[in-house]
């Protein structure tokens, strides 16, 4: 059964009509319906131009024109893997290691690839502190939540939240974390472009490592939905690369400075950022997430390498030098947008 509170704060992402369950589906009054698998709506639009392929293909999954019968309770092949990739998957839930098998190695692309290393020998999640302060029962949606990383520690922080991702995959992996964790999240498959709920629902929407790799003209409009969805008063708190962040330059410079193409990462100056988030939503703020990277969390030091630990140290130290000198904040590589919804 679909999680009341769902079902009574999810809209057609279509029209924005109430929805009303329907046998394995949610439709609403205009005929547009949406599939439920496993008590999870799977609220992406058919027929639109996805931002990633596994989007496509949580769809498949959820029509059942696209299952991987090796097993399906993983729901393979929404999660944007390789074959070989696939058969690794399976050979860890074989092995059973007590880390949920999906996140094993979706682990690899936490963060900017920084876990890596850690496919197939994870012996814990990684849940960072979530940088919000204390939750007090207030809602939260994380969008672009992959396996449920900053959903937990959301919730962890003391707040009701809800992740949504395109991928069926890595939600039915973030359910299992939850679960696993003893943590009460919720989850909905959905696009950040017509995220399916009504308006003012949420009291914070945060975002890490995602909008990132959507076209300017495809994050302008996740960053408007966000806008959309919070309560007045409300705060977003979206994590983005910088134009002229160290790390961030290289990589720029290794395709040319052309924009991005695809799944491929879009660098933003500070002043357009500032644009982007004050426009759609209201008064917005930045500041440093990390330096040399993006997605250098100190929780995480422990998961790291001994080169990551002295790359994280020397972040640290120049993120506390930006609080004093607010100029190193144009070459940090990783930014939060911070934008409140006007009373």
């Amino acid at each position: 059964m679909v999680d009341p509170w769902l079902l009574e704060n999810l809209v057609c992402p279509i029209d924005r009509q109430r929805l009303a369950p329907a046998g394995d589906q949610l439709s609403c009054g205009a005929g547009h319906a949406y599939p439920i698998v496993d008590d999870v709506p799977v609220m992406l639009i058919a027929g639109i131009d996805q931002t990633m392929d596994l989007a496509t293909a949580s769809l498949g999954r959820a029509r059942g024109t696209l299952v991987d019968e090796r097993a399906p309770e993983l729901h393979l092949e929404s999660i944007g893997i390789s074959e070989d990739e696939k058969r690794g998957v399976l050979e860890l839930a074989r092995r059973g290691s007590g880390i949920d098998p999906v996140v094993a190695h979706l682990v690899a692309a936490t963060n900017g690839l920084l876990y890596r290393h850690l496919i197939g020998t994870l012996d814990r999640y990684p849940i960072p502190e979530i940088p919000l302060p204390p939750g007090h029962g207030r809602r939260l949606l994380d969008v672009g939540c992959s396996w449920g990383r900053w959903t937990i520690a959301a919730e962890q922080r003391g707040y009701h939240a809800i992740g949504i991702d395109p991928s069926l995959g890595a939600i039915m992996a973030a359910r299992r974390t939850a679960r696993q964790l003893g943590v009460a999240t919720r989850y909905v498959v959905g696009d950040a472009r017509h995220l399916p709920f009504a308006d003012g629902r949420f009291d914070a929407v945060y975002s890490y490592s995602v909008l990132q790799h959507l076209s300017r003209a495809d994050a302008s409009a996740a960053v408007g939905e966000a806008g959309r969805v919070l309560a007045e008063g409300g705060v977003a708190k979206v994590q983005m690369p910088t134009r002229f962040g160290m790390r961030c330059l290289y990589h720029q410079a290794r395709r040319g400075f052309r924009d991005g193409r695809g799944f491929e990462v879009r660098y933003w100056s500070l002043p357009a950022l500032h644009r982007l988030f004050s426009e759609r939503i209201g008064g917005s703020r930045v500041e440093v997430d990390c330096y040399f990277g993006i997605g250098l969390q100190r929780a995480d030091a422990t998961l790291m390498t001994p080169g990551l630990k002295r790359i994280l140290g020397a972040s640290e130290w120049l993120k506390r030098l930006s609080g004093h000198f607010r100029p190193l904040t144009w070459v940090a590589d990783s930014v939060f947008v911070e934008a409140a919804r006007a009373r």
